[in-house]
Order: structure tokens, then C-alpha cells, then sequence
């Protein structure tokens, strides 16, 4: 499995068969490289400029963007309902978590989750392995909201994301506030968007790639 961060909730996840999920595409209104993976499949989490630029993907991908998801003989995609935002989608609307299963692993994207997980999210939940959740606040949960989903989850692995960069110009936090949770040697910092796993560790760690650049 590989998976690779182009920046805010933008990944292209790419499974041991070789086929590419691209979740939740941005527009050019934001400053990332356009995705240029040809993917099979794109999901999208919620209708907003910066998570369903489904045209600007190359390739003539299935798009999922309800909970009824996706399934075929090697992956499966399904999906929980959730808000935006703390009231109930009555700000921002509604939003939707993806959970992918494949490969014998289970990685759930957040989307842009704006608030604390119910009992029924929870259980949900409960079994991931992977964790791409977002942790800049403000449109989203923040770094201890997030922090304390992450310790409800209890994933191998966490990919912290929509979180304020140095060419982003958005009213959101970036990710160290997120990171002073967890001890330095759960931190790997990657040189590079891209993460390869031919298995998961045994310990959680939290993986930090650079965007797309």
C-alpha cells in the first residue's frame, strides 16, 4: 500500500493491486500541485470546492460521494454519516467518512469532520488501522479534538491532515499543536508526499510527508 499526500485532504491511496483511490480532490483555488494520478476511483466527502474537484482527475474514475460507497471483489468502500461542523450541518452541511477496506487493512478518511465522534461513529470505527483525520480547526475539529479521536480509534498508523502550511493561505492551525500529543519517537517525519507500507508497525505512529510539490 502506498499512500500519498498532495496537501489539505487530498490522497491518492494506491493498493498492493495497483489500483488508486484520489480522496477528496481540491480546485486550483488552492496553492497544490492539480492531482496528476490516473486514478479508478475517487471519493468524495463533502461538496466543497477544496474536497470534490472530481473533474480536474485524470483517468475515468468511479466517483463515490454517498454512504452507500463502493465494492468489488478486492475493495470495499463504505461510508458514516457526519457534520461539518458542531451544529449539526446547520453551518457548513453535512459530511461524509470513508472507510476503505483492502489488502486485509482498513483506513478511514475524516473528511472535513467538525465535530466530536458519536457512540455509533465510535463503533464504527473501532477496528481501523489507518487514520487520515483532520486537525486544523476552524472549518474542522481541532488538534485536541483530534487528539482525542485518535486515542477513541486507537489506529497503527495516523496521517494528520487539513492543516495550515507554509503556501496555504487559510484561517486554520498547522500541525504542530496537533503533534506535541505524541512523543517524538511516534513522529515520522517523511522526506517526500509519498508513504509505502508492506506492513503496518506494531506501535502507533503518526506520519508527516511534505505535499506535492
Amino acid at each position: 500500500m502506498k499512500i500519498k499526500w498532495w496537501g489539505h485532504a487530498t490522497f491518492t491511496i494506491t493498493t498492493s493491486e495497483g489500483t488508486k483511490i484520489v480522496i477528496d480532490p481540491y480546485n486550483k483555488d488552492l496553492p497544490y500541485q492539480t492531482v496528476n494520478d490516473k486514478a479508478d476511483i475517487v471519493t468524495v466527502s463533502h461538496d466543497h470546492f477544496d474536497h470534490n474537484a472530481v473533474d480536474l482527475v485524470p483517468g475515468s474514475p468511479s466517483i463515490v460521494r454517498d454512504t452507500a460507497g463502493y465494492s468489488d471483489n478486492k475493495l470495499k468502500i463504505k461510508g458514516i454519516s457526519s457534520f461539518h461542523d458542531e451544529k449539526e450541518g446547520n453551518e457548513r452541511g453535512e459530511n461524509i467518512i470513508f472507510i476503505y477496506s483492502f489488502d486485509d487493512i482498513k483506513l478511514a478518511h475524516l473528511g472535513d469532520l467538525g465535530h466530536p465522534l458519536n457512540d455509533d461513529q465510535k463503533e464504527k470505527l473501532k477496528d481501523i488501522d489507518v487514520l487520515l483525520i483532520p486537525v486544523g480547526g476552524h472549518f474542522t475539529i481541532d488538534a485536541n479534538q483530534a487528539y482525542e479521536i485518535v486515542k477513541q480509534i486507537n489506529p497503527e498508523v495516523v496521517f494528520p491532515m487539513h492543516y495550515k502550511t507554509g503556501i496555504l493561505d487559510l484561517p486554520i492551525k498547522g500541525v504542530d499543536k496537533f503533534l506535541k500529543h505524541f512523543d517524538e519517537d511516534r513522529i515520522v517525519r517523511v522526506n517526500g508526499p509519498e508513504v509505502e507500507f508492506s506492513s503496518l508497525p506494531f506501535e502507533e505512529k503518526v506520519y508527516v510527508p511534505d505535499y506535492v510539490k
